[in-house]
């Protein structure tokens, strides 16, 4: 038996049994709470389940064993997505425990590139609805929708979306309710967040998506999408609503199109804790791979000269994270830092004479015209050739454009040239591992944006590529804001959990392996990153749980023992009168009638 735990009287703790006030059927019904097959007999009798399952009573382990031979038999992708989320509608505890044991099998089927299919045909698919929809033809009913998923200290986390650039799939409308789901499995899955205290919720604004409004079983609002003042009064008022129900609740915005990602996270950051991944998650774990790139490559954070191929969203939120990582590194500020970062997007070299043509998140980088007057930057060889650059990144969506003559030019000037092409899909990447090795004599330090094969260096050697998977760093950020109940997520917070991420790189231990740590450890990561993330929370005064460990043995405890974990813990009878909206039954993703 494992010892307990000197935190075992936390509200999040996972030790000892768990409230219900259900029984019978309601409790079968109840995912969270179920335990189908594995209940014991102790509890079938004392919670009136007796004739309601069958004699045998399984282990998580057998039942675990029985949902892989169903879920093999599903043929194709989607059919697998579709019996995990049946799977995830009747046993939360076995859905999470199925996936642990197969985790690298099953991430591309709950995420992408499966989940998209799924919600390119939400409407078409539809069979219970789960999550918050809020429409913005209905914003007096905010307040109230909101008030159906607990009281102010239920929620914890909360994912939303606008649903308009989803997974590289483009506007998906109401569909987008899903990607805030998967973001929250992540969640649950990579960090332990509890996921009963979790919400989803599509923000409907209408959709641009042609088919989805010419489909007569579309289900969101079918008509074009709201811009302009209508939509921001709708997103503030979500978002105060939200801060008056779930006062220290995490908010994390997912998947928002290009005209507003940016506006909305600049907007509401110095107000409340929140997160965007496509902003900043991109840009943590790439900056983790660049921290282990530089230490095995004997080079510092504020000398890097950073060649950004591909400027939008993704382009720049990675320009960001390196620009407050220079600037914390040093002395310098973040304009200064900006100089040593050179961004190019389709107009090529991003100049202040653009103006107009920049937008809000690529102004900052803009370089002076007279600077580059009499300088050729044409092509991004041009560029490679002036700038000399220790670290070139590719999120351009322009396949093969690291071309060898580009990485050989860099090579030139550089004693290890660190490349990364983050470019999704596979299809798209700017350049193949294989191919770096081969034109850097094997000096290339570098990671991917999707999976890649060891890189074979003869003599029996192997490279390892390193994959910049976000959910390597975002679950591990939200956590530690979760547990320290952070009233601001900072740039310096995010450093701090982006270093602890790098610290985890397999490279730094030996120079052949990757420059992160691999998905599968992920919860071990998760738990480096909150403890990252929380002390430098109390640094900056901006954690309101106060009873925080100060000793980091001892905070790693704490962060695990308040980390849910997909096992059935014994149940305990309580009446449920007093009892707690958990032991009613009344948390978790559907809501209740009523808080």
């Amino acid at each position: 038996m494992p010892k307990p735990s000197k935190f075992a009287h936390l509200p999040l703790s996972t030790s000892g049994p768990q409230e219900c006030a259900l029984t019978g059927s309601s409790l079968l019904q109840t995912p969270y709470l179920n335990k189908g097959s594995a209940f014991p007999e102790s509890e079938r009798k004392e919670f009136n389940l007796t004739g309601l399952l069958p004699s045998r009573v399984n282990t998580l382990e057998e039942q675990c064993e029985r949902a892989y031979d169903q879920y093999q038999a599903r043929s194709t992708a989607i059919g697998k997505n579709t019996f995990m989320t049946s799977m995830k509608e009747q046993n939360e505890v076995l859905y999470y425990a199925l996936i642990q044991q197969h985790l690298k099998e099953m991430f591309p089927v709950i995420y992408t590139p499966t989940e998209g299919e799924a919600i390119q045909d939400y409407s078409r698919l539809f069979r219970k609805p789960e999550g918050c929809f809020l429409s913005i033809d209905r914003p007096h009913e905010i307040e109230e929708a909101l008030d159906r998923w607990g009281l102010s200290e239920d929620i914890d986390l909360i994912v939303c979306s606008d649903g308009e650039q989803i997974l590289g799939i483009g506007d998906q409308g109401v569909g987008g309710i899903l990607i805030s789901i998967a973001k929250l499995v992540i969640y649950t899955l990579c960090a332990g967040i509890h996921p009963s205290r979790t919400l989803p919720v599509i923000l409907d604004v209408g959709t641009d998506n042609h088919e989805l409004l010419n489909d007569e079983l579309y289900l969101g609002l079918q008509r074009p999408r709201i811009r302009g003042e209508e939509y921001d009064r709708f997103v503030d008022r979500f978002i105060h609503a939200c801060r008056k129900r779930f006062p220290r609740a995490y908010i994390h915005f997912e998947d928002f199109g290009l005209p507003n990602a940016r506006r909305i996270l600049d907007k509401y950051t110095p107000e409340i804790a929140c997160f965007n991944d496509d902003v900043q998650g991109t840009g943590c774990v790439t900056l983790a791979a660049i921290y282990a790139a530089i230490h095995v490559a004997n080079l510092k954070m504020q000398d890097l000269r950073v060649v950004m191929f591909g400027s939008g969203t993704a382009g720049t939120g990675i320009a960001d994270q390196i620009r407050d990582a220079i600037a914390v590194e040093s002395d310098k500020t973040k304009e200064e830092a900006i100089k040593q970062i050179w961004c190019v997007d389709k107009p090529g070299l991003l100049l202040q004479g653009m103006k107009d043509d920049l937008t809000p998140a690529q102004h900052p980088y803009a370089k002076p015209d007279n600077e580059w007057e009499s300088v050729e930057h044409k092509s991004l060889l041009d560029i490679v050739k002036a700038v000399k650059p220790h670290v070139l990144i590719g999120t351009s969506t322009k396949p093969k454009t690291f071309t060898k003559e580009v990485v050989q030019e860099m090579a030139r000037h550089v004693e290890r040239p660190i490349i990364f092409p983050l470019s999704n899909p596979t299809r798209l990447h700017e350049a193949d591992p294989k191919d770096l090795y081969e034109w850097t004599d094997g000096k290339v330090l570098t990671a991917t944006g999707s999976p890649f094969p060891p890189v074979d260096m003869g003599n029996g050697k192997k490279r390892e590529i390193a994959e910049c998977n976000n959910s390597t760093c975002f679950p591990g950020i939200g956590l530690g804001a979760v547990l320290s109940r952070a009233k601001l997520m900072t740039p310096s917070m995010l450093v701090a959990a982006t270093k602890a991420l790098a610290g985890q790189a397999p490279a730094l231990n030996d120079p052949d392996a990757g420059l992160l740590p691999d998905v599968v450890d992920v919860r071990e990561i998760s738990v480096k990153i909150a403890a990252a993330v929380i002390k430098q929370t109390v640094v900056e005064g901006l954690n309101q749980e106060t009873d925080i460990p100060k000793d980091d043995a001892d905070l790693e405890e704490w962060i695990r023992e308040q980390m849910w974990d997909p096992v059935y813990r014994t149940l305990k009878k309580v009446s449920r009168e007093g009892a707690s909206r958990s032991a009613r039954g009344e948390a978790g993703s559907r809501g209740s009638a009523k808080a």
